[in-house]
């Protein structure tokens, strides 16, 4: 019995990963919907530098992101000696992430006249805000379960920190980005509404997706140390601790790689494809 009740707690306990990944899925649809807004509008030569600036901008931070990745792994080595050797991708990785959050909080302002009286969308029309708050909670689990690890001496200090401060900073990034997407004015031109709309889709989803996966990975790896370790103890009785902290590690790690592979998606920038004209 014991048994039975710990595999379906195990199931139960990966369903939120399984939804948020339909969720992400479910926003492959807003983008199309945006994307095709751009390629069937006719926008001013300002959108048409807006969006080349910008894609020019995101170019140039990523590459710092990349190269942030690169010193990072030069860090774990002189931190973590020969375990570092597992670390190169993850760390890697996690400088191109931060270089993508960077890139959107440091967008270039759009140089189009805004509209008078002054009109900004509501955050609803940028991104779901189920996929946001999940973001949200994700970030404040992952320094929560930190802290409680950290506290119980099952995580040393140099971990704590890195756990700690890679998500914060990639949320207080998104925020910036988030913020500056909701307070800008709409452009004047009706024409450059649906390229604005598409911009701004695409940094909500972009900050949102990879502050999620800096956040969803460690969260994973931290949960399934805890249940390792609370498994090699004893306890009487069936204790299902370790089983929900295993399965809530495997959860996060795979919705942390499916919420990656939908981000790749949106990595490509705002396309001027102008197919209205072309007939």
């Amino acid at each position: 019995m014991g048994r039975l009740i710990a595999v379906v707690l195990f199931i139960a306990v990966l369903v939120p990963g399984v939804l948020l990944a339909r969720a992400w899925a479910l926003a492959a649809g807003r983008r199309a919907v945006a994307s095709a807004s751009v390629d069937f509008a006719s926008p001013t030569p300002e959108a048409r530098d807006t969006v080349q600036r910008q894609a020019t901008h995101g170019r140039r931070v990523r590459r710092i992101g990349l190269l942030l990745g690169l010193v990072a792994v030069a860090g774990t080595v002189a931190v973590f000696a020969e375990a570092s050797v597992f670390l190169w991708a993850p760390a890697v990785a996690l400088g191109l992430l931060l270089g993508v959050v960077l890139a959107e909080a440091t967008r270039p302002r759009p140089r189009w006249r805004s509209s008078t009286p002054v009109r900004r969308p509501r955050r609803s029309e940028q991104i779901s805000l189920w996929l946001l708050w999940t973001m949200r909670v994700v970030v404040a689990a992952v320094v929560l379960t930190a802290v409680l690890m950290w506290r119980n001496d099952d995580l040393p200090d140099r971990v704590t920190w890195v756990a700690l401060a890679v998500p914060l900073v990639a949320w207080a990034l998104a925020e910036v980005a988030l913020l500056r997407a909701l307070v800008r004015p709409l452009p004047a031109e009706g024409a450059d509404v649906p390229v604005d709309e598409a911009l701004r889709t695409w940094t909500a989803h972009l900050v949102t997706g990879a502050t999620s996966v800096l956040a969803l990975l460690p969260l994973g790896a931290l949960l399934l140390v805890a249940g390792v370790r609370l498994g090699d103890s004893t306890s009487e009785g069936v204790d299902l601790r370790p089983v929900a902290l295993v399965a809530g590690g495997f959860s996060a790690l795979a919705a942390g790689l499916a919420v990656a592979a939908f981000l790749i998606t949106w990595l490509r920038p705002v396309q001027l494809s102008e197919r209205a004209l072309a007939g």
